[in-house]
Formats: structure tokens, sequence, C-alpha cells
């Protein structure tokens, strides 16, 4: 099969494909031709040779993708060669095939576009489970999403909406923001133009956010401190502004705050194979729920690029040009 080869540590250039043997499904496992697989920010961390893939992953690249399942590995049931799927992957997207084990697996409506469903597991399940299961997301929350144009972002805008949220984020310029007002968020911040405690205080009644998520770090912790509400919850997803702050914990308790820091790759199955479930059963729905005819979720995709062209995906990422998601498509 074709893949895409990190050659060594470094730029987008380090990227090259080659010929690599299919990969063959071990118990519990799927091999699924895949049509497409999405690029994420964690796929550019391990081009620099900043994020290793866990113990017995691949080290092609890609974190999800879409696809058609192949074959299947032993003791698999419940799935047959040809069902639709998308795939949370340990690792291996970045190739004509890929093996998922069989709790990492989404069934992918017949409305739903087979391509554009692979920007959808590992931004959904990210949001899914630091917005609601650790972030304790109810519905009358506040919520702001830092980067609400990046492929977090964007799902993650949606989805607090769908569950009843009202939503805040930044995003860079009036017209990303704009395009954020339009997925659903309420209050749009431009992150080089506002005060982003100032502006989030006004439009909430001094109230702050009940849940942030945040894909900054250590740049943003001030301000997410001052910007929470009494009882806040911080979840920091991404270190973009660095890993390291002075915390103010006399603000901190203040408000009887909580800073919460999750990592999904280096789960456990077991850990992933539950979050995925939990995304099937109460946020893959809403794909097929609509309001005034629009979907409450869908998949939102700024390129596709053939899969030889993922040093120029990789490029785009880094420009800060894209909103939603690039796909690379075999």
């Amino acid at each position: 099969m074709r893949a895409i080869a990190i050659t060594r540590p470094g730029g987008p250039e380090v990227l090259a494909p080659l010929d690599l043997p299919d990969p063959v499904p071990g118990d519990g496992e799927v091999l699924i031709d895949v049509a497409a697989a999405g690029v994420n920010r964690a796929d550019l961390l391990q081009r620099q040779g900043h994020y290793p893939p866990p113990p017995g992953a691949p080290d092609t690249p890609g974190l999800e993708c879409s696809g058609v399942i192949a074959q299947l590995g032993p003791g698999v049931t419940g799935w047959a060669p040809g069902d639709r799927v998308a795939a949370l992957l340990d690792g291996g997207g970045y190739a004509e095939r890929a093996v998922a084990p069989v709790g990492q697996l989404l069934r992918v409506p017949e409305h739903l576009d087979l391509v554009d469903a692979a920007a959808l597991p590992e931004a959904l399940c990210t949001a899914w489970s630091n917005l609601v299961t650790v972030g304790g997301l109810t519905r009358g929350d506040v919520v702001l999403v830092h980067g609400g144009s990046g492929g977090i972002g964007t799902i993650a805008i949606q989805l607090a909406r769908a569950l009843g949220a009202l939503v805040a984020t930044t995003a860079g310029g009036p017209e990303r923001v704009a395009r954020c007002l339009a997925l659903g968020a309420e209050i749009g911040i431009d992150h080089r133009a506002d005060d982003v405690v100032a502006r989030l205080r006004e439009a909430t009644d001094g109230r702050g956010a009940d849940v942030i998520l945040d894909v900054l770090g250590a740049g943003a912790l001030a301000t997410n401190l001052r910007a929470l509400a009494t009882g806040g919850r911080l979840v920091i997803i991404g270190l973009q502004q660095g890993r390291r702050a002075d915390v103010d914990l006399g603000l901190l308790l203040a408000k009887r705050a909580s800073i919460h820091g999750t990592t999904l790759r280096s789960r456990p199955h077991a850990e992933k194979a539950g979050i995925v479930a939990d995304v099937a059963s109460r946020a893959w729905p809403l794909l097929e729920e609509t309001d005034d005819g629009i979907a409450r979720l869908r998949p939102v995709v700024h390129a596709r690029l053939p899969l030889a062209d993922a040093a120029a995906a990789h490029s785009m990422l880094e420009r800060g040009e894209v909103f939603g998601k690039v796909l690379l498509i075999p």
C-alpha cells in the first residue's frame, strides 16, 4: 500500500510517500480501505519529534480516518466487510489501508459523505470527553472555546450549542469570528483585537465561563483563570502557547475553580472504547438531527488534498489558514 512516512524529525518537507506492506488486523481489529484521513496538530508534533506514537502503534502519522471495512480480524462480531466507518486510530491513518480496534469504530450514516466523515472521530471524541466527561457541561452553562476555527473548535462549538450551552469562542480576525458564529457560537471574540476577559464578562453579565476548552496552554493560563465563573472548570487539551506558567492559586481558590489537563492518543484502548461508545450513543445521533433544515452537527472541511500532498496539508495548518479540517485522500 501507499503511505506517508516521517523520514526524520523536521518540517513538512520530511514527509514522504513510500510503499509499505498492508497491515494485518489482529484480535478485535478490522482492516479499513481508507477513504480519507484527517490531519491534526498532533501529527505536526509527531513530525517534529515531540509526540512519539504509543507503544505498538504504527510510525505512520494519522489519528483518524474514514473508509470501508476490508477485512475482519479474529473475534470481531457486529461488523462486516463493506461497512462504512469512521475510526479513531492510534496512528497509521496517512495510508491507503489502516487497522483499527472495533471499539474505536463509528458507523457512518448513509447521508453523510464518507470522505468528510474523516473530519469527525478525533475532534468529536476530544470535544465530547473534555466538555462533557471532564468539564461537566450541562444545559445553560457558558462555554468558552479557544480556537473556534480549528478542527476541534468547529466541532466543539456545534456540540456545546446542541447540548444547550451558551457558546463563546475566540478566533483570529473578524472573518473567522463570523464563521464561528455561523456554526452556532453566540459570542465571538477576536483574540487579535479584543480583550477576551472583558468581552466575555460583558456578554455574560459578569458571569464568565463555566467551562473553558483550551488549546493554548501556558500563554493563556492567566487569562483563562480570570475568565472562569465561580465553580468554573478549565480543561487544557493543547500547548500551542507553551507548557509552563505560574498559577494564581488565590484566584483559583476564590473562584472554587479547577484545572484539568487531558490527552487522547496515549489512553489505553479500553478508555478510548468507552469514549467512542459514549460518542456513538449520545453525540453521533446529532449528525442526523436538524435545526431549521441544517444538521445540528456536521464536519467542517477546509480542503481535500491527495495523500501525496501531506506536506502541503501540514504547511497549511502551520500557516494558520485552515478553518476546520484538512483531509488527505489516498
